[in-house]
């Protein structure tokens, strides 16, 4: 266990930070390393839901180490074999697209495409309000690519936001740790 590094990649769907990051913390708690990359959005964005700095401070105090923001601090990660899988969480659908179509312009792209190149697993935790319209045909492209998982999800308020998605953000440790033996956490989408 203490020879495991998650990367923790955070993407700025800013209402799952107060969800996302106590999932890190879980795993901190639990033994394995964290190296943690934010979306330069992310890492600068003030929003209602909290201020970047202080957000950052939080994320730097729980692993022990600074965020990776930018592309390249991230472009290292694959060929010095900095972590064993790689989580983006939450995962937006913008990431998704952006991922589905081979587009590298951010610090979590950048992580997710030097993650890929050397054969290690990619964890997806998507958090979408287009999950069930524009977003779907990314999420169904990224199911067949190698190496890709993704954590349980499932429609976070299916009378006002009937198209959106959060992933289930407490299987993220137990997702990971399948997805490290090649394997699929099912199901995918739940009630």
């Amino acid at each position: 266990m203490e020879n495991i590094t998650f990367g923790f990649a955070m993407c700025g769907s800013f209402c799952t930070f107060s969800k996302v990051i106590p999932e890190m913390k879980k795993i901190v708690e639990a033994g394995y390393r964290v190296l943690p990359i934010m979306s330069q959005t992310a890492y600068s964005t003030n929003t209602r839901f909290g201020q970047a700095e202080e957000i950052v401070r939080k994320v730097e105090d729980i692993c022990g180490r600074p965020v990776i923001h930018t592309i390249v601090e991230a472009e290292p990660i694959g060929p010095k074999k900095m972590v064993d899988l790689m989580i983006v969480a939450p995962c937006t659908g913008n990431t998704l697209a952006k991922l589905a179509n081979g587009i590298t312009d951010t610090s979590v792209t950048m992580a997710v495409k030097s993650t890929l190149r050397i054969g290690r697993p990619v964890l997806l935790a998507p958090a979408t309000n287009d999950a069930l319209s524009a977003s779907a045909q990314n999420i169904g492209r990224l199911l067949n690519v190698k190496n890709i998982y993704f954590t349980p999800m499932r429609q976070d308020d299916p009378e006002r936001k009937p198209y959106s998605i959060n992933a289930d953000f407490e299987q993220i440790l137990p997702t990971a740790l399948s997805a490290l033996e090649g394997k699929q956490r099912q199901p995918i989408y739940f009630l």
